[in-house]
């Protein structure tokens, strides 16, 4: 039963299912629409992608780090300009989320850790908890950036 659920939390972490994966989701991406804003949304496509990467990486770093300090809240999970200063910051941040993801679906494979069992240096969180947490954000977020696609006019299909 247990590699059922390793299987499919990696899964959903690779975006099969009921979202599409990150990958798909920048996919040819045009960087020069990265910072732009749409009036009625908050954030843009570099935010976002930003503080996936944060966010994801504070995730990771806390599963397989008992010494482990989060950025502060909310600051450190969001950047502080609304597009990337140039292409290579927006290429190497997704790459950085593919690598962190790998890095965390490894974690979940890995039948020597135990995806039930509290860490530690936390407060009751598991691995299984954290690999729910960053499913579901990681899907929140993944629908916000194609919809930012779709109203900045590159459209992304998944199908």
């Amino acid at each position: 039963m247990e590699a059922v659920i390793r299987t499919q939390l990696v899964e959903t972490l690779e975006g099969k299912g009921s979202h599409i994966p990150f990958s798909k989701a920048v996919h040819k991406f045009p960087v020069d629409l990265a910072g732009k804003k749409v009036r009625t949304l908050d954030h843009t496509a570099w935010s976002l992608v930003f503080h996936m990467w944060i966010a994801q990486k504070d995730i990771l770093e806390f599963s397989r780090d008992p010494t482990y300090e989060s950025p502060a809240y909310p600051q450190g999970y969001w950047p502080e300009f609304l597009k990337p200063a140039f292409t290579q910051e927006w290429k190497d941040t997704i790459r950085e989320i593919g690598a962190d993801l790998g890095e965390m679906i490894a974690l979940i494979r890995d039948p020597h850790n135990d995806l039930f069992a509290p860490f530690p240096w936390g407060a009751g969180q598991t691995l299984f908890r954290e690999a729910v947490i960053l499913a579901g954000h990681n899907s929140y977020h993944i629908a916000q950036l194609v919809d930012i696609r779709m109203l900045l006019g590159a459209p992304v299909r998944d199908w």
